[in-house]
């Protein structure tokens, strides 16, 4: 698979995708926005895969979106005003579908940040389970700077990881989101002191979760997902009907014989 703005490889569960236009800020131009679900296409249809973590090249995560390739689809179009603005719907559509494949996958994913997050970045970023970040990484919701209601995402998951005042102050203002204050908010699961470190860090979280029960921790994050996008009594109804279907298997067993043994349980892959 040829891919223009990442790479994609896999080692011991862990699937390790990189955008790779570190000398132009890993800016988000067209190819970006159909590498990215591409990417995890793949990783989805490979069952040794049972973590990611999302990384990247240069000074900084991404600078989002490429405004030289977003300038042309916002300000052009058909002469027709309806027909001009119902394709311009679609195309947000089609946006908003890279990251939510991110939401959507199957196995949990880890964001390793430094430098700057900008824009589409944190729409990226609000779409993982998890983020590491650098000591000197930020956040900027840079929609507001350039008159534009952020839409691929960021106001839709952002408000389910922070609290609503500070949320809408940083959609407001587009004000940086320093690495201490989103540590502090939870933000940032865990804050490294440079972009090898971080990067270390955050492999050595994705082993952890790799050598889980991938049955169990696909179950935790459908449900997780389900919850955070329903009342509490449909959530506790979708685990009571997970589990009533889940359980039986055989990880369950392989964790309860390990934990007796104080050995390293062993979980097979799920199936195709």
């Amino acid at each position: 698979m040829e891919l223009e703005t990442l790479t994609l490889g896999v080692a011991e569960g862990i699937a390790t995708v990189t955008l790779t236009r570190g000398a132009q800020l890993n800016t988000m131009n067209e190819a970006f926005w159909t590498d990215l679900p591409r990417a995890f296409a793949a990783i989805d249809a490979d069952l040794t895969v049972r973590v990611v973590v999302i990384a990247s090249t240069g000074k900084h995560f991404t600078a989002g979106l490429d405004l030289g390739w977003a300038g042309e689809t916002l300000l052009g179009g058909a002469a027709d005003p309806g027909r001009a603005r119902e394709a311009f719907r679609r195309h947000v559509h089609a946006l908003q579908e890279t990251f939510s494949c991110i939401d959507r996958a199957r196995v949990p994913v880890i964001a390793c940040i430094q430098g700057g997050c900008i824009g589409g970045g944190v729409d990226l970023v609000t779409a993982c389970d998890l983020r590491v970040g650098t000591a000197d990484c930020f956040f900027t919701v840079q929609e507001i700077n350039i008159a534009i209601v952020a839409d691929v995402g960021t106001l839709q998951r952002i408000p389910h990881l922070l609290p609503q005042g500070l949320v809408r102050e940083l959609a407001y203002t587009g004000r940086r989101f320093p690495a201490a204050e989103a540590a502090r908010y939870g933000f940032l699961n865990r804050v490294e002191a440079d972009h090898a470190a971080a990067l270390a860090s955050a492999h050595a979280l994705a082993g952890e979760i790799a050598a889980k029960s991938p049955l169990a921790i696909t179950g935790i994050k459908a449900v997780l997902n389900h919850g955070r996008d329903a009342t509490i009594a449909q959530g506790l109804d979708y685990v009571a009907t997970w589990n009533a279907g889940m359980l039986q298997g055989a990880d369950l067993g392989e964790a309860m014989r390990a934990q007796a043994a104080k050995a390293a349980p062993h979980f097979a892959d799920l199936l195709p």
